[in-house]
């Protein structure tokens, strides 16, 4: 006993300063916002501000329009989010039906659109949301995020639902339930775990994202997202660093409660489909 309390012991002795050099530059991002520029320039390593302000954030937040920003980043995650379950959840109990037509020919093309960069599709893609009328507009980009961030949430839907006992569904259609309504009040409750990992792994996606928001929102700026707005912050000559810091901490505190409030059902959801 006393050696595993020693052995714990000295993995901790390890690993501490591991972590202090992990979270370092994410504490002194914090402590910049907090700076002037003047003394973040010249205040090297040191993380407690001489003369705190709160100047930097009042900057970000009305002068480069992170409030708007804010709102906008909002709308397009949770539309993102709300798509991708949709479709994914759906796909996935289609697919995890045993005796479906084409299943590991449609599963293989998936899988290997994983390997297609987002770069190489953003053309087609834009002309066919631009074709549907919804360019330069946040549900445009939600669409064209949605569609490539499907296949890891049909797969991990269809490892799922493929786990639950199939006497279950007999017993929901015995009982007259049809094929919609056995997904939509039989299935879909059971699927929590994964609901709230796909929710979780969708939404932190797009909220970082940068490059589908930025094609879509070009002719209309008022539209950018957070991770478009940030480069508001480089000029042609010098860089507002400190506003930059501050908008940093704008963008990151939101999706990390969003993550403590859901880390729980992301485990879950994580393991319960390996298993699966």
């Amino acid at each position: 006993m006393n050696r595993l309390v020693l052995r714990r012991n000295v993995w901790h002795l390890l690993l501490i300063p591991l972590c202090l050099v992990w979270i370092y530059p994410f504490v002194w991002m914090i402590s910049a916002a907090f700076k002037t520029p003047r003394e973040m320039l010249i205040g090297g390593l040191a993380l407690l501000p001489d003369d705190a302000t709160l100047d930097n954030f009042r900057r970000a937040w009305t002068t480069a329009k992170f409030s708007t920003y804010t709102a906008n980043t909002v709308t397009y995650s949770i539309a993102v989010v709300v798509l991708v379950l949709l479709v994914a959840s759906t796909a996935g109990y289609a697919l995890a039906r045993p005796g479906l037509p084409g299943k590991k020919v449609l599963v293989g093309l998936l899988v290997a659109t994983m390997f297609i960069p987002h770069g190489y599709t953003i053309i087609p893609t834009f002309l066919l949301v631009n074709g549907l009328g919804l360019g330069n507009g946040l549900l445009g980009a939600a669409l064209a995020q949605a569609g490539p961030a499907l296949v890891v949430p049909v797969l991990l839907f269809m490892g799922f639902f493929s786990g639950i006992p199939k006497e279950l569904e007999e017993a929901a259609r015995i009982d007259g339930a049809g094929y919609l309504r056995t997904y939509w009040k039989v299935m879909l409750p059971l699927a929590k775990p994964v609901l709230g990992t796909v929710a979780l792994m969708n939404f932190i996606g797009a909220w970082n994202a940068f490059f589908i928001p930025l094609v879509f929102t070009l002719g209309n700026p008022d539209l950018r997202t957070l991770g478009v707005g940030m480069y508001g912050f480089y000029g042609q000559d010098t860089t507002d660093w400190t506003g930059l810091a501050a908008a940093a901490c704008i963008s990151v505190i939101p999706i990390v409660v969003v993550f403590l409030f859901l880390q729980k059902t992301f485990v879950e959801g994580i393991a319960g489909a390996v298993k699966s």
